[in-house]
Parts: C-alpha cells; sequence; structure tokens
C-alpha cells in the first residue's frame, strides 16, 4: 500500500532530576553534598533514509518518544542521559509543524535529517550549589520538561521522468516496456491508483527513474478524479512525459486532451506547469496513416514523438530524447530550511496524556 501522508507526535526525553545527597563515610567528620545532576533527555531526529518508500510505518504507530534522563545520585555520580531517536523516513519526505502549517525540513537526499524537538537539561544537585558561605546547600534542580510536537509529513516521490496524461494514455504500457516493473494495465479508466517506479536504461549506461503517476481528468487540481493527490508527486520530476492517445475510444480530440492535461498542471503549480516537457503520441499502431500525429503537432504547435509500446515502434528514438533532456536538466530544487526552537513548543502534558 502506498502512503504518502500521515501525522504523528514526538517528544524528546525529560531531564533527569538533580540529586540531595550528602556524604557519610568512616572517619569524615564534616561530610559535604555529593549529589550528582541528572542525565539529559533524548532528542528526536528525523532521518532521510534509502530503502523506505512509503509513509506506511506511520499509518499504525502514531506516538515517538525519546528515552528520559535518568536522575542523579549520590557521590556526585550523573545521571544517564537518554538516548535520542531516529526516526527512519522515505527520502522525499516533507515535515511540517501540524500547529502551525511551517515547513521545517524537506528531506531530499539520503542522510538528510533534522532534529523536531530538544531533549530536556538534566537538573543540577546540591554538590552544584555549595559554596563557601554555604557548604551544605539543600537546593537540588528538577530536570527541564520534555518537549512535544504534532508532524505533518507529505512524501513527494524524488523521480527524473514523470509519466502524466488521461486515465488510458499507456502510461502503465509504457513504463511496463521501458523497464523492469510491472504495474497494472488494464483497458478501463483509474487502472493505476498509486504511484508506480520504474529504472529506466537510457543510452550511455544511463539509469534514470521514471513515475508513473495515477490519470488526470479535468478538474483534478480541484479534486476531481483522484484528484490532486498526486500531482505533488510530479513537482519533484525533472523531466515531464506527456502522453497522449492518437486514437482514444472516447473520440475525444487529442489536442483537447493535451490542452486538458496543460491546464490542470498549470492550474495546480506554474513550477510544474514550466517544467521541460516531452509530448509523447502512444498507440501508433492504429494510426497507420500518421494523419492524426501530423494533425496533433499542428493543433498544439510542438514537436511530437510518436511510439508504440506494444511494437517498441518509436522507443529508441523516445530514449535518445529522454537522455537529450536529462542531459540538460537541473537537479530538483531543494528547499533549505533551518530548524529554530519554535516557540509554542509545549511542556510535557504527563503520564496522563502518553497514550
Amino acid at each position: 500500500m502506498f502512503i504518502d501522508e500521515a501525522e504523528i507526535y514526538v517528544r524528546s526525553g525529560k531531564g533527569g532530576d538533580g540529586c540531595m545527597s550528602f556524604r557519610r563515610e568512616k572517619f569524615e567528620a564534616f561530610g559535604g553534598p555529593d549529589g550528582g545532576t541528572g542525565g539529559d533527555g533524548g532528542h528526536v531526529y528525523l532521518v532521510a533514509t534509502e530503502g523506505i518508500d512509503t509513509l506506511m510505518d506511520f499509518s499504525g504507530k502514531h506516538h515517538w518518544r525519546a528515552e528520559n534522563g535518568q536522575p542523579g545520585q549520590g557521590s556526585g555520580c550523573t545521571g544517564r542521559n537518554g538516548r535520542d531517536l531516529r526516526i527512519q523516513m522515505p527520502v522525499g519526505t516533507l515535515v511540517y509543524d501540524a500547529d502551525t502549517g511551517v515547513l521545517l525540513k524537506d528531506l531530499a537526499r539520503p542522510g538528510d535529517e533534522c532534529r523536531v524537538v530538544e531533549g530536556g537539561k538534566g537538573g543540577r544537585g546540591n554538590k552544584s550549589f555549595a559554596t563557601p558561605t554555604q557548604q551544605a546547600p539543600r537546593q537540588w534542580e528538577p530536570g527541564s520538561p520534555a518537549q512535544q510536537r504534532q508532524l505533518r509529513l507529505e512524501l513527494k516521490l524524488i523521480a527524473d521522468i514523470g509519466l502524466v496524461g488521461l486515465p488510458n494514455a499507456g502510461k502503465s504500457t509504457l513504463l511496463s516496456r521501458m523497464s523492469k516493473a510491472r504495474p497494472k494495465i488494464g483497458a478501463y479508466p483509474f487502472t493505476t491508483l498509486e504511484p508506480q517506479l520504474g529504472i529506466v536504461e537510457l543510452p550511455g549506461e544511463r539509469r534514470v527513474v521514471m513515475a508513473d503517476l495515477p490519470g488526470l481528468i479535468e478538474g483534478a487540481h480541484q479534486g476531481a478524479g483522484l484528484g490532486d493527490a498526486f500531482l505533488r508527486h510530479i513537482e519533484r520530476t525533472r523531466v515531464i512525459l506527456h502522453l497522449i492517445d492518437v486514437a482514444p475510444l472516447d473520440g475525444r480530440s487529442p489536442a483537447d486532451a493535451y490542452r486538458s492535461i496543460r491546464n490542470e498542471l498549470a492550474s495546480y503549480s506554474g513550477t510544474l506547469a514550466s517544467k521541460p516537457e516531452l509530448v509523447v503520441a502512444t498507440k501508433i499502431d492504429l494510426d497507420q496513416s500518421g494523419e492524426l500525429i501530423k494533425d496533433l503537432e499542428e493543433e498544439i504547435g510542438v514537436a511530437v514523438v510518436a511510439v508504440s509500446a506494444v511494437s517498441s515502434k518509436g522507443m529508441p528514438n523516445l530514449r535518445n530524447r529522454l537522455l537529450g533532456l536529462i542531459g540538460g536538466s537541473q537537479e530538483p530544487t531543494v528547499f533549505k530550511h533551518d530548524l529554530p526552537t519554535p516557540p509554542h513548543l509545549r511542556d510535557d502534558y504527563g503520564d496522563e496524556h502518553d497514550g
């Protein structure tokens, strides 16, 4: 199951309390204070990790907590620090503060990480309060409370090529012929219900990632059909491969189909609409004369690459054209955000809210 959105609650570890203790040893007439400091609570980190493809791990587990610091002890012993919690995330995860909507971090590359809550500091023991004029202090400090936060996670697939088009435009078939991916293929709308990824071999031993996205329909940016649930995944792609059926069963004009999808992309995001695009006419075995492809190019004013995934006609030309676009494209945009300490972080609620 492909899950690309989730909400989780994270809490750091609270700091350990300081200790109030006095030395009591044989032949020591005046034992001094020896209460140690408590250990620091653990931090919570989110780490982009290769090999994780969805947010499925967070659909059933919503509460994530780091370890508390241990209290200080006598003989000047400091409590043990709580272990940090490092939560593994898919590469491409956007981390938002659920309360404010602020983007905290874009985990765009493997190894990217961010500290979302900071562990509490350990409290000082009475040994730390000893002075020449106060040699037997009874003061000690409690550990700092834990911080907690509600996070909203949003996954955007990172791929070199994104396939877009109306339902039944041949996207899944093309992906299956260009890679070893085996998406579900059917002669009915919305056969693809979730994104599918495949590794495509291009000339010059170049390998790229191709993403097959569920078909778009008119009004998708407003929630029609599968809506904009998967449009955001196209924002990560470097090149858009726009597939058009030259002989659709519903009798719709291929040029109208092209303009419809372009309008949806532009309505969703201007950045998305400005990405490099390669228009591909599919199922050309149904256009033996080539007139449909010629009419399509004249109507939309864009050069079209004609292919047939069934007969493999035009596939070498498509691979060469893709190599030219990928070679000239820049890397996907990476948003860099510092992670300041937010003012709204709440104190630890206590055990009654742990569940």
